[in-house]
């Protein structure tokens, strides 16, 4: 059940490539717009989560969320930026090499090491990301900051997603993902402050207000609502490199969707490469042992305290 419901999240994840490709916001600006919606969407469940674990926000679970907010941030904004600045299938292939950095941010922070399984699926899965993406790789010094701005990119969403994994001991992911999507729309609104004066937000909203206010609805309330949310959820119940494989279908779901609604005929390799990516889900997904460790004990301050 917990691999269904994160794969319908990596689903809604992935569509947020129709909301940004229609939209026509500053990068910076959309970040913080589907921020600060995706946080005030789950406000009421926050308030419910803090009132039933008597939890309070102190100075030690600051220091717990300013770093994915931080990352969160970083991997919204550099991602738009980079998408626009380089070719697809170049954006596509460095974005989705978060599985190649995992591990290590994994160990370094976590000391969680890969199994077999995971080991075998991660081949799997990022031989047919290589495949669909190295036939259409254009190396070339013209796309080289667009390709450095997706690393960038691709680094921010894989610390973020292991500072998840770290945090998984905060009693309701209520509690974690909503202050870290409003502080990291902060962030997101701190840059814009900074570099506006300087030419560096090309506009606030786009020029069709309507379709704007749409697809900033859209993003706030589907990829980032439902699918980050699932994403930090999954985190706590599966272990960090397996979401991080099944979170490559989002390639996936992007191909499907974008010939759906744009008419884009997926590339040549494109099924080979799908079926590469779920037969490597399936491999880890079929380990005995689906979580490592159990997550570490909340601080006192913190714990779940029984209601009187």
């Amino acid at each position: 059940m917990v691999f269904l419901i994160l794969i319908f999240g990596v689903f809604s994840c992935a569509t947020s490539v129709i909301f940004i490709r229609w939209s026509e916001t500053d990068p910076v600006m959309l970040t913080a717009y589907r921020l600060i919606l995706g946080g005030l969407f789950l406000l009421p469940f926050y308030l419910r989560a803090r009132e039933q674990y008597r939890f309070r926000m102190d100075t030690a679970f600051v220091r717990k969320i300013v770093p994915p907010a931080l990352f969160l941030a970083l991997h919204f904004v550099s991602w738009i930026m980079g998408a626009r600045m380089t070719p697809a299938a170049n954006a596509t292939l460095i974005v989705n090499m978060v599985p190649v950095a995992m591990p290590f941010t994994l160990y370094f922070f976590l000391r969680e090491r890969l199994t077999r399984p995971e080991i075998a699926g991660t081949g799997f899965a990022l031989t047919g990301v290589v495949l669909l993406g190295v036939s259409d790789f254009h190396l070339s010094a013209q796309y080289a900051l667009g390709d450095a701005v997706c690393f960038l990119s691709m680094l921010g969403y894989a610390l973020y997603l292991t500072a998840a994994r770290r945090n998984r001991d905060i009693p309701s992911v209520y509690l974690y993902v909503v202050p870290v999507y409003l502080l990291a729309s902060v962030f997101a609104l701190a840059g814009a402050a900074l570099v506006f004066p300087f030419g560096g937000v090309d506009n606030l909203i786009g020029p069709d207000i309507q379709r704007e206010l749409l697809c900033i609805l859209a993003l706030g309330a589907v990829p980032t609502v439902l699918g980050h949310s699932i994403i930090n959820w999954a985190l706590r119940h599966m272990r960090g490199q397996t979401v991080a494989i099944v979170n490559l279908h989002q390639f996936v779901f992007a191909g499907i969707l974008a010939y759906f609604v744009f008419a884009e005929m997926p590339e040549p390799y494109f099924l080979i490469s799908s079926l590469l990516v779920i037969t490597g889900a399936i491999i880890v997904i079929r380990q005995k042992t689906p979580d490592g460790q159990p997550p570490p004990q909340p601080s006192a301050e913190n714990k779940t305290a029984p209601r009187r």
